[in-house]
């Protein structure tokens, strides 16, 4: 079999085990969606200041949700996950299958975009549908921008293992780090860039991911292409560097002690 058809195949298996634990999919779906109802439905109507582009604050949170349920969906999910296959010994009886063990960190990568494409996709739609939203003025760009930052959020959730000492600590850790910069790099609601908050934020590809994929939904047409490359460069930046510290770093086997 060629490395793309055992790509693919692992890929498959991934897909058959995330939609076979149907609790896990449906929350991994609802939460998106109860956030948006709750805080849309909260500001509907209201006005947010995006640097110099007001918007209806439905057409902030859209994009912004979005890129959370990416997030969520790659690095949460692949920390969480891994973590728990590691401690478990699955990940050690792996290494000993002629899988290779490129295969399968590929199967659980594009399980995990197919997972975030879904994601994207549900959230944007309700939106239009639900709350009014404007659809994506380009949805090249936002393709792009989805792609980068589920890519990038993949690797980041791999390096995340690294630091991860067993499974019964890997919600608390990766949600301990998580959702803080998800709240101040204004997922939710907008943070002014002069604000301290925000000026922290912007180490970190959360925020970056969050203004790009507002570029791409562009409500108030201030983009010509969609694209905003400075952003886009931050979170591959960070997604490189993921890479490279789980080449070095990632463990498959359980620490010992």
């Amino acid at each position: 079999m060629s490395s793309t058809g055992i790509a693919l195949r692992q890929v498959s298996f991934e897909q058959r085990s995330f939609w076979r634990n149907p609790a896990s999919a449906f929350f991994a779906f609802l939460f998106p969606i109860i956030f948006l109802v709750v805080f849309a439905t909260l500001f509907k109507g209201q006005k947010v200041q995006i640097g110099s582009v007001q918007t209806s604050y439905d057409d902030y949170y859209i994009p912004a949700l979005v890129a959370f349920g990416v997030m969520g969906a790659c690095f949460t999910n692949i920390a969480i996950t891994l973590s728990l296959r590691r401690d478990n010994g699955i990940l050690k009886r792996l290494r000993g299958t002629p899988l290779p063990p490129w295969a399968f960190i590929a199967g659980v990568v594009g399980s995990s975009i197919i997972v975030s494409i879904v994601l994207a996709l549900l959230t944007t739609v309700f939106g239009i549908l639900v709350y009014g939203v404007h659809v994506p003025q380009h949805v090249d760009a936002a393709a792009v921008t989805i792609g980068v930052g589920a890519l990038a959020f993949c690797a980041l959730g791999m390096a995340m293992t690294i630091v991860i000492p067993n499974a019964e600590a890997a919600p608390a850790i990766v949600n301990g780090v998580f959702l803080p910069i998800v709240f101040i790099s204004g997922t939710f609601f907008p943070v002014a860039s002069t604000s301290v908050l925000a000026q922290i934020a912007e180490w970190f590809p959360v925020r970056h991911f969050i203004n790009a994929m507002f570029t791409a939904f562009d409500p108030a047409h201030q983009s010509s292409s969609g694209f905003n490359g400075t952003d886009l460069l931050i979170m591959a930046a960070w997604g490189a560097g993921a890479v490279v510290l789980s080449v070095l770093r990632f463990r498959w086997e359980p620490r010992k002690g």
